[in-house]
């Protein structure tokens, strides 16, 4: 039957898991192959999370057609393996992935009834699947509520906050599954990633336990007090040799470890908790980026993410100019070599934030704390304590996870620890949870703080040196995701603001002043030329650090006839806000663009800038406007 159809076929067909179900059990490889042919082809053209969805193939055909999506409820930690089950959810269009009109790289309930969490933050799927579950249960429900997780989201400190409160509920239908690769990012770290070593191989000794329990009990009573005499010995030689299963010393039935590429396994497996009706783990070993060789042999991530690639190679169609965090990659590096005290942290990202290289060339001061930022913001208060100037490097949108511990644990306690803030900004086109826009307005609140926005090399290599000189206080330093921007020299500076355009018209109507932020600076400084090319008297400058609001900058500010402020980031209690209100008594009008209020969705950063009005067109629009305002009075 399945022989005479065409490549594409089978997964043509299962555009709902009820389809998927019909299939027979002989054809489930075939719709496997073709799946993953499907990803390579597609996402080598857009980009997107390839290593995590060819990993998940197998367990997500069966966890289809073990459940009855969505009245069984499904939900993805983080969501960046989601690709295949929007495959057989009827989602097969992946021409515009994670671009404008098109699909989400992550869940979305715009998109789907079978999806339910779309934060794309790690680790908080469990506690979806407590709350999820007891509403349930309150209500009389019996579908059942299933969480899919990575071994690296189980670094996160949420996620065993959930498995504490799960496993109190015996009578409450769910099945975590645990996709264990052994990476997150990166290779996973940490006490809990060598347990789970230690459970990979001990499948044939608990199969062997299995089959003496077996033989023993077909022999009537004395079978059975052999077995009761070995069950003690079985549980003294486990502790002996094995870390204990934590997860049933949390009192959470366990099966596995299951081979996450053998369909009719997962199947089992999957059935088997079915049966247990109360919690249960389901152990699974797969391998990030199976099935497609480029992956496979790239030890860094297996593909986590990839931008445009060849799919004969895996190489990038267009290969990536010099970006913002090579600058930091080495900049920091060069400063650990003559400050000892320096140590680099990460969670779970050591190369996308660039702390690679400083891990090779000091192994012992770059630290690794899994999943948990907020741990790594903590963590390194209390390095400070003891006299090491911690440099904390993490995404933007992260940030946000850790904001209790940077104004306690950092803040209060006047630690000089430097946070390094990668993708800030608009991202683009990951979406909603990794747009890095609210640490601005987020650190503002924050006393004492200051935080600064590079514009090009040069800056970033000089205010990063600023900030490890702060002993007292904590330092953020952030930068936008992408290739650097061309070099920006000041005109000159005033106090600790650059000039970077300074056009004098004596016919002007007013004079404008803009200031433009790190990566907006040359949009700032393309729209000041064009102002002056129009006779409009303008100056363009960078504050350098943002937060706090410069006094050099507000008695500046108050010369002029109006103001724009321009920020890559949530303009409500953002940096222009805090510059308004610095200006309130001198009447000077001020204009702050930058991101709206909301989540913004996924699409190409340059359209969104612009759809948000912060480019240079806008920003010229708007001083255009003030211009007419001023003139008119």
């Amino acid at each position: 039957m399945s022989g005479a159809l065409s490549t594409r076929d089978l997964l043509s067909r299962c555009t709902t898991p009820r389809e998927l179900r019909r299939l027979e059990r002989e054809q489930l490889d075939q719709l496997a192959a073709q799946i993953r042919a499907f990803l390579i082809d597609n996402v080598s053209r857009t980009g997107g999370h390839l290593g995590p969805n060819l990993g998940v193939v197998e367990l997500t055909i069966g966890l289809h057609r073990v459940f009855r999506s969505p009245q069984d409820t499904i939900v993805f930690d983080t969501g960046h393996q989601a690709y295949v089950h929007k495959l057989l959810t009827g989602r097969q269009d992946f021409s515009a992935l994670r671009c404008p009109g098109g699909l989400s790289g992550y869940p979305s309930r715009s998109e789907s009834e079978h999806d339910v969490l779309e934060s794309s933050h790690a680790s908080a799927s469990l506690a979806w699947v407590d709350g999820i579950s007891r509403e349930k249960h309150r209500h009389g429900e019996r579908t059942w509520t299933v969480g899919v997780i990575g071994d690296g989201a189980l670094t996160g400190g949420l996620a065993w906050e959930a498995l504490n409160n799960i496993a109190a509920s015996k009578h409450r239908r769910i099945v975590i599954v645990v996709n264990d690769n052994g990476r997150s990012y990166a290779p996973t770290i940490g006490g809990l990633a060598d347990h789970l070593d230690a459970l990979r191989t001990s499948a044939g000794y608990e199969k062997a336990l299995a089959w003496g329990k077996q033989h023993l009990l077909s022999h009537g009573t004395p079978g059975r007090a052999a077995y009761d005499a070995l069950h003690g010995l079985k549980t003294g030689l486990k502790d002996a040799l094995l870390p204990q299963v934590m997860f049933e010393d949390l009192g959470l039935k366990y099966i596995g470890p299951v081979n996450g590429h053998d369909i009719a396994a997962v199947e089992t497996a999957l059935r088997r908790a079915r049966m247990l009706e109360e919690p249960v783990i389901v152990h699974v070993i797969t391998e990030k980026g199976r099935g497609y060789k480029p992956a496979e042999k790239d030890i860094a991530d297996r593909f986590h993410a990839v931008g445009p690639i060849h799919p004969e190679t895996g190489l990038p169609v267009a290969p990536e100019r010099f970006g913002w965090t090579g600058v930091f990659a080495d900049e920091i590096c060069a400063q650990a070599a003559t400050r000892t005290d320096i140590v680099g942290i990460t969670a779970a990202m050591m190369l996308p934030v660039g702390l690679g290289p400083m891990h090779e060339a000091y192994p012992g001061r770059v630290i690794d704390v899994g999943i948990a930022e907020a741990e790594a913001v903590a963590s390194a208060a209390g390095m400070a304590y003891e006299g090491a100037h911690p440099v904390v490097a993490l995404y933007a949108t992260f940030l946000n996870r850790a904001f209790d511990q940077l104004l306690m644990d950092i803040a209060l306690h006047k630690a000089g620890v430097t946070l390094v803030l990668d993708r800030a900004g608009i991202t683009g086109a990951d979406g909603a949870s990794h747009n890095g826009v609210w640490d601005i307005a987020m650190c503002s609140l924050i006393p004492g703080l200051r935080l600064a926005a590079p514009r090009d090399e040069d800056t970033l290599r000089g205010q990063l040196r600023e900030a490890l000189d702060v002993d007292d206080a904590p330092t953020v330093l952030r930068y936008r995701k992408g290739a650097l921007s061309e070099p920006m020299p000041a005109l000159r500076s005033v106090g600790g603001v650059d000039v970077l355009l300074d056009e004098a018209c004596p016919s002007s109507p007013a004079k404008v002043l803009i200031v433009g932020t790190g990566a907006c600076a040359p949009d700032a400084i393309k729209a000041g030329g064009r102002l002056a090319a129009d006779g409009i008297s303008v100056t363009v400058v960078d504050p350098r650090w943002l937060i706090p609001i410069s006094s050099d900058l507000v008695d500046m500010a108050a010369d002029y006839d109006a103001v724009i402020t321009v920020e890559d980031g949530i303009v409500h209690g953002g940096f222009g806000w805090a510059l308004r209100d610095a200006l309130a008594e001198s009447g000077t009008p001020v204009r702050c663009l930058g991101v709206p209020q909301g989540f913004p969705e996924h699409g190409e950063r340059s359209q969104m800038i612009a759809d948000f009005g912060y480019d240079a067109d806008g920003i010229e629009a708007t001083a255009r406007g003030l211009v007419n305002t001023v003139a008119a009075r």
